[in-house]
């Protein structure tokens, strides 16, 4: 099994970081080879009108067919959770090379008792630029959904 160590992890902070920006960064760093692992998860923010992206991520979960309403597909409620399927989006995840790569990322919500006193890692350029813009945090996005 590909079990992820401290020593040869990267840990991330989320905190603050457009989700976007944040996820193609990721996503490209895994698939260069490194492992990964995001703290912080539910204080990452999505950009836009708090309104409509909490109604768009509603109107996901609504997503069913006449013939069998089990049927997906499914999408995730918790903010690691919404953060990781983020991510997986920017892998090639069907081909083994995106499955290899998305299997070296660990998501949290908040920072672990194992990684507290670690130094987290902010990556340059996820993190917003103008704080007059509209931004929904993912912890804020799971209480309206």
């Amino acid at each position: 099994m590909n079990d992820i160590t401290i020593d040869d992890s990267k840990i991330i902070n989320a905190e603050d970081a457009i989700i976007g920006r944040l996820a193609s960064i990721v996503a490209k760093r895994l698939l260069s080879g490194e492992q990964i692992i995001v703290v912080n998860a539910e204080k990452a923010l999505i950009s836009g009108n708090p309104g409509s992206v909490a109604e768009k991520y509603l109107d996901r979960y609504h997503i069913k067919t006449k013939s069998n309403p089990l049927k997906g597909p499914f999408y995730p409620r918790k903010p690691d959770q919404i953060l990781k399927r983020t991510i997986r989006g920017m892998l090639p995840y069907k081909k083994s090379r995106g499955k290899e790569a998305y299997k070296r990322l660990k998501v949290y919500n908040s920072v672990p008792r194992l990684f507290e006193n670690q130094e987290l890692e902010v990556l340059g350029g996820t993190q917003r630029n103008n704080p007059k813009s509209s931004y929904i945090s993912l912890e804020e996005l799971n209480i309206k959904i």
